[in-house]
């Protein structure tokens, strides 16, 4: 069960279904006038609270000091307040299943990245699947700029600062991954890195005042912050045991399952173009997957 636990491929479909259900939680939270920095702020304060009693189970809780403060600070600010922040903004101009897709870039912007900094990259067939959901992913971006507006080809354009984010915060976490660290550990000071400065965001942009709606509508974000708390545990063993472009390829996963429950519970429509490419992204997935599965068999 452990070594399934630890499959990348598990962790992949289990981490990207999860990412997955973000965006049309984030739509409804935008639509009802939730701010992005508060939303964003759901996001780690559910995976704190999910964190922190696991660590203390394990044993594991520990003040991060020298390389590891170092590395949860800066992956705090890079891989959540940043990138959340841009997701939430984009999602009410630009859709949940669109801003979904936004992230099966982020595979060929953090491949090359890696290969910038000299990290094994993947095998013939992983660089297939990651050729085939960047074309899906240009396919459905064409075709849901046919018929954008002004003010939502600008957003558009922010949504295209996704990947580059995410890919700058995949090699960094792997690159400076503190030697014997735990992955629970980082995720958790990483996220409560990121509350620190959320909550400073919070009260100079917004102000207290948009704490409110969170509690006026308490269901939505314990959904979100449960949501959360299941997510982050996975994605840090996916960073561990998976590497930096396996880790980015969540979005893939991601993609897909925000176009179909954005479609399904949100009632949003999308042409033909954008289902092709879609369609296209999911044979990326089971390409990458089954690259997957050759390395292991190999070892």
């Amino acid at each position: 069960m452990k070594a399934v636990f630890n499959s990348p491929a598990f962790l992949l479909i289990a981490t990207g279904t999860l990412f997955g259900l973000y965006f049309p939680l984030g739509k409804v939270a935008g639509e009802i006038g939730i701010s992005a920095i508060a939303w964003a702020l759901v996001v780690s304060v559910g995976a704190c609270l999910v964190l922190l009693p696991i660590l203390i189970v394990k044993r594991s809780f520990k003040l991060p000091r020298g390389a590891t403060l170092r590395y949860v600070s800066i992956a705090g600010v890079i891989s959540f307040v940043v990138p959340n922040i841009l997701l939430f903004s984009v999602i009410p101009y630009v859709g949940a299943g669109y801003t979904g897709l936004m992230f099966a870039l982020s595979p060929v912007f953090t491949l090359a990245v890696a290969l910038i900094f000299r990290l094994k990259g993947p095998n013939l067939i992983g660089v297939i699947g990651i050729a085939l959901g960047c074309i899906g992913a240009v396919i459905t971006a064409y075709g849901r700029g046919l018929s954008a507006d002004a003010t939502t080809v600008f957003w558009l354009g922010a949504a295209l600062l996704i990947p580059l984010v995410l890919a700058s915060a995949n090699v960094y976490r792997t690159i400076d991954w503190p030697e014997g660290a735990c992955p629970d550990s980082l995720a958790f000071w990483s996220h409560l890195v990121s509350i620190v400065v959320l909550v400073i965001l919070l009260l100079s942009i917004d102000g207290a005042e948009a704490l409110y709606l969170l509690y006026d509508e308490a269901a939505l974000t314990m959904t979100q912050a449960l949501l959360a708390g299941l997510t982050f545990p996975l994605y840090f063993r996916l960073q561990r045991y998976g590497g930096p472009v396996m880790l980015s390829q969540v979005g893939y996963v991601a993609a897909v399952v925000g176009m179909l429950t954005a479609t399904v519970l949100l009632n949003e429509q999308y042409g033909f173009l954008i289902w092709a490419g879609a369609a296209i992204i999911a044979m990326g997935i089971t390409a990458t997957i089954y690259s997957q599965f050759l390395v292991v068999k190999k070892s």
